[in-house]
């Protein structure tokens, strides 16, 4: 006698369950934890911005094309122009302390602040690479990536720049350093590199793919993600050792995989990803599973920033900026 089909049902998701736990397998969950809500807030541009970080839920900034450059003192209800100095095409920004800051750019440009955004001085890198990302895990500590495997390294707040051998030409799009020693870069080719030196050399790791990684996020030492074209998605859980491919599947409403572009995680379980078409995606189980991909604005979205775990800001085309909230 055939079992009734709501059983069969029951019985296919528990056989799901349990290939999951035994494989590490991602899936689409159906719904989260905590209530999420999210506002489009009013931009004064309808430049692209690749690039937004909030220091505090307060403070935020974004930049993108045309050199344009944003600044809020309210939590995005207000956003107003700042002058940068360039009509480059800005990739990102990076604010070490309330006070210094720093942005990337197109043809080798890269400019910091002393005052908290309200001016920018232009400083001179030994490159006409463009410049993709910046990070700085103490005021005077810093890194900077770009096209052509460049890597620049400062060791007093940005005065000086001394440019690293990465060991590739692949253009490297991010990069995370969890303190001054510890840091991985990611790019094009499927390039990750790690250093456990400051710098002073840089190792390969393997993903065993080709595809093109626009991001990374570690929680800690051990355990962070990469995110790429494609749907890419790759785990480690050993500090780069190995990674894992967890690339997500297309859900329900999904015709082709969404390029992933900023990936940040808040604490050990709970992550967030954003994507062309305005896709966002969260998991509250480090990973394990993921909520099924949802458009949160009509554009593609670069930037996304989290000042605290209540709440974030991502940024996009045509200007978009969305303010996410958790209600717990």
């Amino acid at each position: 006698m055939l079992a009734p089909l709501h059983v069969v049902c029951i019985q296919s998701r528990i056989i799901s369950l349990l290939l999951l736990v035994v494989l590490g397998l991602p899936q689409l969950a159906a719904s989260s934890e905590t209530a999420l809500s999210f506002t489009v807030q009013t931009s004064p541009t309808k430049s692209t911005l690749l690039s937004i970080q909030f220091p505090t839920p307060q403070q935020g900034w974004a930049v993108g094309s045309g050199g344009t450059i944003l600044k809020t003192i309210d939590g995005g209800k207000k956003w107003k122009r700042v002058t940068s100095g360039t009509t480059a095409l800005l990739t990102s920004v990076f604010f070490a302390d309330s006070s210094n800051g720093w942005v990337t750019g197109a043809g080798g440009w890269f400019s910091r602040t002393m005052n908290g955004g309200e001016s920018w001085s232009p400083q001179s890198l030994a490159t006409q690479q463009p410049l993709y990302a910046v990070s700085f895990p103490s005021p005077s500590i810093g890194w900077v990536v770009g096209g052509g495997g460049t890597i620049f390294h400062t060791t007093d707040g940005g005065q000086h720049w001394k440019e690293q051998v990465s060991g590739t030409m692949a253009a490297l799009y991010a990069v995370q350093f969890i303190d001054e020693k510890k840091g991985t870069i990611v790019g094009a080719l499927g390039t990750i590199l790690s250093t456990s030196d400051g710098g002073a050399t840089w190792t390969p790791q393997g993903t065993q793919s080709a595809v093109t990684l626009f991001d990374v996020s570690f929680t800690d030492a051990s355990t962070g993600w990469a995110v790429g074209n494609a749907g890419a998605l790759f785990q480690t859980t050993d500090g780069g050792a190995k990674w894992v491919d967890q690339t997500l599947p297309c859900g329900n409403t999904c015709t082709k995989l969404t390029d992933l572009l900023k990936v940040r995680f808040t604490s050990r379980r709970e992550g967030w990803i954003v994507g062309e078409r305005g896709t966002l995606y969260r998991t509250t189980d480090a990973g394990l599973t993921w909520s099924e991909g949802k458009s949160i604005a009509p554009a593609s979205l670069f930037g996304l920033s989290f000042p605290d775990a209540t709440q974030g800001w991502a940024s996009g085309e045509n200007g978009t900026i969305v303010h996410l909230q958790l209600s717990r």
